[in-house]
């Protein structure tokens, strides 16, 4: 998947947010269901527009590229 498929920031868009690409829905508020204790289940039954490859493949680069930061 690439990256203009998972997360998209338009400043047209919830202010400049980055959000889930063709979403108004912030990746901010995934990061907070998972650190709430949230399953990923709950956050994809929460906000249905953002589908389960993306919120993995953001998670994923993430992970990227906080593995890059600490090399």
């Amino acid at each position: 998947m690439k990256k203009e498929q998972i997360v998209s920031r338009n400043p047209k868009v919830m202010n400049g947010t980055l959000v889930f690409a063709g979403t108004r829905v912030p990746v901010e508020i995934l990061i907070q269901h998972l650190t709430a204790g949230d399953s990923l289940k709950k956050f994809l039954d929460d906000f249905p527009t953002v589908s389960h490859e993306q919120a993995v493949a953001y998670l994923k680069m993430t992970l990227e590229v906080a593995d890059a930061r600490v090399a």
